[in-house]
């Protein structure tokens, strides 16, 4: 991606990190000690073997967990899937192998299940050698994996551009939902980067394409959740300005309504900080998480709704002082969350969790994994089955590996 140079620059430089290490410990709200201890974390063998990254999660209707991954060996790639049976995984299946995809640690492919058993998975392959240029590929397997469709790609732009970070949905037993980024406005670095949707069937047809919002942070990742009112997308705005908060657009009734920021931070930045938010739903109780760092103060936050993301609360700051961010959220029936991120440590990096409850109050950070990386910690991914939130994370020390746990939440 164009911007990821700037970023990697300005956390090397320190802008981003070794300014926040002299902030003081995030002012929160009252700890809560009963969600702390009704909480326990423990590491589970990942199905991922040693150089596998770019991993994702999804919770089917029936409850069942899905990780998914990348694995590379010299030229070629494969996306690979596993299920959570009990405390272990399935062997992993494959949902395809080439030589022309597109890889990176910030725009991962994804694998969704829909009500009727049919999986759906994306990846992106390049479209033209030697170039940042991609196409959004989504397959589809009746048979629980054992075989994949051809894939077909769901942007009408065929265009030696960007098409990427995508948020894959599904809407029904038969139909899935796609947001993604689309840069077929951007030629020779000028323009901007719009924001996305259409349907499509389960033989690739694809519906009507809408843009949601003509003018967004280039390479940040969107989320989307299905509510009762339709589906909620979060995605990092861009002004005028360079202002770049984060905003969210709904659903209701087939209609989409005007975009709006969940919390105005002001984080004014020329460069795109390829750190994306979060969104989960549980019926009507709604959460999005994100990274910001207004005046070189770098914070994650989560910000919760009870009417399905119409209106969302203040902001409640969940880091401990040091935060990279690359965050991820799952949303409790109780109307809290659980939130995910990536800490700076005297070591390296870690991958933290901390539960909120409705009211505010923050449970103690939980840290999956003692093993810190003194490399660059990837996005890592949650997702909540029952009482049960997944997590999934690459350790980039070379070789890479996806690891994986489990937080109970009672």
């Amino acid at each position: 991606m164009k911007f990821i140079s700037i970023v990697f620059a300005a956390i090397l430089s320190g802008i981003l990190i070794s300014s926040c290490k002299s902030a003081p410990e995030p002012e929160k709200a009252a700890t809560s000690s009963a969600a702390a201890n009704k909480m326990s974390v423990a590491e589970i063998e990942s199905p991922a073997p040693t150089g596998s990254a770019e991993p994702n999660l999804s919770t089917g209707p029936d409850g069942h967990v899905y990780l998914s991954w990348i694995e590379s060996e010299n030229s070629t790639a494969s996306l690979k899937f596993s299920v959570l049976d009990g405390e272990k995984w399935t062997p992993a299946g494959t949902v395809a192998t080439g030589q022309d995809w597109f890889i990176n640690s910030s725009d991962f492919p994804s694998l969704i299940a829909m009500s009727n058993g049919t999986l759906a998975a994306h990846w992106l392959g390049n479209n033209k050698e030697g170039t940042e240029a991609y196409n959004v590929n989504i397959a589809i397997s009746r048979d629980n994996g054992k075989t994949w469709s051809k894939p077909f790609i769901p942007h009408s732009d065929r265009s030696v551009n960007e098409h990427g970070f995508v948020s894959l949905v599904a809407l029904g037993p038969a139909q899935l939902g796609a947001v993604w980024l689309d840069g077929k406005k951007i030629k020779d670095e000028v323009g901007d980067m719009a924001l996305l949707y259409t349907t499509m069937d389960l033989d690739g047809k694809v519906g009507k394409e809408t843009v949601l919002d003509g003018r967004v942070c280039e390479c940040c990742q969107t989320s989307a959740a299905v509510t009762p009112d339709g589906l909620i997308v979060a995605y990092r705005d861009r002004s005028d300005k360079e202002i770049r908060d984060i905003s969210t657009i709904r659903q209701v009734k087939d209609n989409w309504t005007a975009s709006q920021i969940v919390n105005p931070d002001n984080w004014e930045i020329d460069g795109c900080p390829v750190n994306g938010p979060a969104v989960s739903a549980s019926g009507n109780n709604a959460a999005v998480a994100w990274f910001t760092a207004p005046h070189d103060d770098a914070q994650v936050n989560v910000a919760l709704s009870s009417d399905g993301g119409k209106t969302f609360g203040h902001p409640i700051r969940v880091d401990g002082g040091t935060p990279v961010g690359r965050v991820g959220v799952a949303s409790l029936e109780s109307g809290g969350a659980l939130v995910s991120w990536v800490e700076q440590a005297d070591s390296g990096t870690q991958v933290r969790l901390r539960r909120v409850e409705a009211s505010g109050a923050l449970a103690e950070a939980l840290i999956p994994s003692e093993k810190s990386s003194s490399s660059f910690t990837a996005v890592p991914r949650i997702t909540r089955s029952g009482n049960r939130v997944v997590v999934a994370w690459t350790d980039k020390e070379k070789p890479s590996k996806v690891h994986t746990a489990t937080v109970k939440l009672d």
